[in-house]
Formats: structure tokens, sequence, C-alpha cells
């Protein structure tokens, strides 16, 4: 049987990515409102309720109104804004992070769809907080370099703009200083923090890939553990995840004359986890790579598609 989809929010780099994805499904039927009859509520909830999953890729006030315009309680939501991803009653998007997170995925007719630094950084800690290696207070440090893409098509503009004189095609630029970034409630929650990370992200010149880079101190765990046990670790929590990756120690695959590839799972859907280490100080970094684009934002929405259709997780995203 077909299932409709509808996209609200064709605008955004996120629901113009969806759309352009969800062609490539010959199960799908995507629905789409006229352009004069975008504006209209009335059509809207029409389009709403006749879907069997919409895509939410709105700011956070337009999707809480677009929610409450839904009364089709087989009407299924998956919702890239960031206004439901640390509701209760809402499934949170990243299937990899235990068996009760794919299973609410399953079972929700409400999907909050993670924030692309949130799934970087999560995938890199909850398995270390949830095995008791760091304690829920641990003081985490989360340092982002992500591609400006991140920031939507305002910033895109800025970066993309051809004027003689640029300020956005200088150095890297570091943002979010009055340490309140938007992700910051949804990383917490879903590391399973009891505290918020200090988190400092920084957007360079470059279009897409993000990377999150978490420094840990050997003396401040819970358990003692190695960088190589470190590895280990988050390579057995991850054995069975499709889109999830688990380099080897120490990997040197990715870098170029010693430096780090931020960009290398551009155009993929996988997280990509690397552990470097210095036993003799006590030292441990955790390096979590995605598109932000892909695993962080579209990528992740279709593969939670997938799951709750009950097809294969990977469906058109390999």
């Amino acid at each position: 049987m077909m299932k409709k989809i509808f996209v609200d929010g064709l605008t955004g780099t996120t629901g113009l990515v969806i759309h352009e994805r969800l062609s490539h499904y010959d199960q799908i039927e995507v629905l789409e409102i006229e352009e004069h009859m975008k504006k209209n509520v009335d059509e809207k909830k029409k389009f709403l309720n006749a879907a069997d999953i919409v895509f939410l890729c709105l700011p956070d006030q337009a999707a809480k109104e677009s929610v409450a315009l839904i009364d089709n309680p087989n009407t299924k939501v998956i919702d890239a804004s960031t206004a439901h991803r640390t509701h209760k009653d809402w499934a949170y998007g990243i299937p990899e992070l235990s068996d009760d997170h794919r299973k609410r995925i399953i079972s929700s007719n409400r999907v909050a769809n993670p924030g692309c630094h949130a799934s970087a950084f999560a995938l890199a800690v909850y398995p270390l907080v949830k095995t008791g290696i760091i304690a829920e207070d641990y003081p985490v440090t989360v340092h982002t370099l992500t591609g400006y893409s991140g920031g939507g098509k305002e910033l895109i503009a800025k970066y993309e703009d051809t004027s003689e004189y640029n300020p956005y095609h200088r150095a890297p630029r570091h943002y979010g200083l009055g340490l309140n970034h938007k992700h910051l409630p949804e990383m917490k929650l879903h590391a399973g923090l009891s505290e918020e990370p200090l988190f400092n992200p920084i957007v360079g010149n470059f279009y897409k890939g993000l990377v999150a880079t978490i420094p840990i101190k050997t003396s401040l765990m819970k358990v003692k553990k190695t960088g190589r046990e470190i590895q280990q670790l988050l390579a057995d929590y991850y054995k069975k995840s499709y889109f999830v990756r688990v380099n080897p120690y120490e990997s040197n695959d990715n870098l170029f004359d010693g430096g780090f590839d931020v960009t290398g799972s551009n155009d993929t859907n996988y997280c990509d986890l690397f552990v470097f280490g210095n036993d003799e100080k006590g030292t441990v970094v955790i390096m979590s790579r995605l598109d932000n684009l892909g695993k962080g934002a579209s990528g992740a929405a279709l593969q939670n598609m997938n799951i709750m259709l009950g097809l294969d997780e990977w469906t058109h995203l390999i």
C-alpha cells in the first residue's frame, strides 16, 4: 500500500533535501499543496491529516502550530525543529542510542528529529554514561566544527556572497558565546547527563560536515579506562548499529599530514567515531563526525521514517 507523506516547510535546507530524496521511494506518494494555497490554514490542515507521515521542517513556533492542527490519530509526525526534542511524549530520533530508543521510534506517532550537534555529541557520550565509565555529573566539554550550511539559508547566503571583501570567507568563527546554544537541553538530556556540557561551537568556511571533539580525563572517570579501552567499549556498544562506525584506535585513515578531515562523512548517513589518547598524561579524545545535512538532519529524518514504516532503516540512504 502506498504511504502518503507530506513535507511541511519546503523552503529550508532540510525540507528541500527530504523532498528530493523522497522521490526515490516507489512505495510513497508525496502530497503537495498548490503554491497559491500554501498559506491557507484550512488547506494545510487537510494535508496534515491526510498524510501517514508528516515531516515538519519549520521554525519552532510554526512546528507547534502545525502539530496543533493534526487531529487524525493515525498521522505520524517527524519534527525537524527544536520544539519537541526534550518533550517526554515525543520519541527522540537516534535509534542507535539504545534498544529503548529504537522501540519508542517504532511505536510512537511523534518523533523529534535530533539536532546535528546533539547527534554527534550524544552518540559519543551516552555509551560512557550508560555503562558507568563517567558519572552523570561529569564536567563534559565539547567543541564542534561545522560547515556553514548548518546556519540555514541566511548564513549560506553570507558565506556564498562573492563580494570583493567578505569577512565570512576568512578564519573559522566561534559563535554561541552566550553559552546558551539551542541544542544544549537535548545534549544534556539525551547524553544522560545531569548538567549541561560546556559547548563551544565553531563554523568554518566550508559547506557541510561536522565533528564534535570531546576531551576526557582518565582521573575524572568513575571507572578508569585507557583510550584503547574506550574505543573497544564504543565498538562493542555500536556493533549492531548500521549507521554508527567506530574506527580503529588512533586510526590514521582520516588524517592528512596529521590533520583530521571534518568532511569525511559527507554525503552519507553515517556517524563515524574516532578515539585518540595519551596514557601517560591520562587524556582521551573522542571525535564524532557526521554530515550535518545527512545524519545530522535529513538523513536522520528519513532513517526514522523508514523505521516507522517498517522498512529497512537504510532504505535509500546508502
